[in-house]
């Protein structure tokens, strides 16, 4: 398929590109979306719950297998970068190889479990993700990166286990202690649906995104982040904290979000710290509302989802600490306008994007007002992406 024909995809001709750069191999095309979580934030490391769906943002790939030992990478988001080199086999991250290091880590974990690849590859990859926008594209090229490496070898991974090892790579590779959803949810994306994910089980199923006649609108703050900031580690640390004490009352737990709020409030005062004391209570708080999200969703109650979006980020706010002034701007901004259904952050936090349900009438409303809002508390200036949902990572 000309992936030129795509909607949303390149406007340009990637294959000429790829010729340009490697020569003259026939290159497989691939494809992954980034992610948008609906409600159930920073639970999924606390074994909680999680709703997320693809979008139709993510990022393309080319990919054709090459003779040798020899990976090379090049992205057009970094082409002053130009070709990224690395051997095909014990893999290390280098500083210096910038972005190049999410898709190495992969092949690196590929080989750490049994799957060390048989030849190169020449790899060319383009995306329209928002670079530290929170719409997961470093789980999007790590997905992609261990789909192609799959397919094209032949090494028989599912979608749960192909989003499990790019979630090590990130973990191992990259340093950051992210937990499965935004992998998940790159992997196994499902059209018009969202993902009710249990993440200490790994359970999941589809519930179909009914939003009748709203649409899904992403804002970005323009406030960049990243999640390998000792901030983000920070907080997983006070809740491994906060799981230890309670653990000198109840031995057998496993994660936060197995507690119930009733159980909670019995053995909260066990918690040491007041930092780790909110940082447990948004957990086990925010697991509830997802699941009553869902509920409501299902139910054709998109009042009651809104105002738990809403609830979402407050918490998110008061008890996590990872809102920053221009995501709060956002969201209550969000709260203010006619036709806005609900709205949240999303994403990892200390910057990045909103989620809001708008109805689809008020959508142009929505962009104006919230956006001249913004600029006028922040001076910075919003983005808007009125986004689909997408199918998961997968041959184009």
């Amino acid at each position: 398929m000309d992936i030129k024909k795509i909607p949303g995809g390149p406007n340009f001709d990637m294959a000429a590109r790829f010729r340009e750069i490697y020569g003259g191999e026939k290159p497989e095309a691939f494809f992954a979306p980034g992610r948008v979580n609906l409600i159930g934030e920073h639970t999924d490391h606390e074994g909680g719950h999680v709703f997320p769906c693809a979008i139709a943002f993510g990022i393309w790939a080319l990919a054709a297998v090459r003779p040798g030992k020899t990976l090379r990478l090049c992205s057009l988001n970094f082409e002053e970068k130009g070709v990224v080199e690395a051997p095909l086999h014990a893999l290390e991250h280098d500083p210096a190889r910038g972005w190049a290091n999410y898709p190495l880590g992969v092949i690196r974990v590929l080989e750490d479990h049994g799957h060390a690849l048989p030849a190169g590859l020449d790899l060319l990859f383009w995306g329209n993700l928002p670079e530290g926008a929170g719409l997961s594209s470093s789980a999007a090229i790590e997905v992609l990166t261990a789909r192609i490496a799959n397919d094209l070898f032949g090494l028989g991974r599912d979608g749960v286990k192909l989003a499990v090892l790019s979630q090590e790579a990130e973990n191992k590779f990259i340093g950051v202690q992210c937990g499965i959803m935004d992998q998940f949810a790159v992997s196994m994306g499902k059209k018009d649906h969202a993902i009710l994910l249990d993440c200490a089980k790994l359970e999941y199923r589809y519930a179909p995104l009914a939003l009748g006649d709203c649409k899904l609108v992403i804002t970005n703050s323009n406030v960049p982040h990243s999640l390998a900031s000792s901030e983000y580690n920070l907080r997983r640390q006070q809740c491994e904290a906060a799981l230890a004490d309670i653990r000198r009352l109840r031995p057998g737990i496993k994660n936060l979000c197995e507690l119930s709020r009733e159980d909670f409030d019995a053995v909260k005062d066990a918690i040491k710290t007041p930092e780790a004391l909110r940082r447990a209570r948004h957990a086990i708080t925010e697991d509830a509302r997802a699941l009553r999200a869902v509920a409501a969703l299902e139910g054709g109650d998109l009042a009651t989802f809104g105002e738990l979006m809403k609830g979402s980020h407050l918490s998110l706010r008061d008890d996590y600490q990872v809102t920053v002034p221009e995501l709060d701007a956002l969201a209550e901004l969000a709260w203010g306008q006619p036709g806005v259904v609900g709205s949240r952050m999303t994403g990892g936090g200390f910057g990045g994007c909103t989620v809001s349900i708008v109805k689809e009438a008020a959508v142009e409303d929505f962009i104006r007002e919230v956006g001249e809002g913004y600029t006028k508390r922040t001076g910075r200036t919003a983005s808007f992406y009125v986004t689909e949902t997408s199918d998961g990572a997968g041959r184009v």
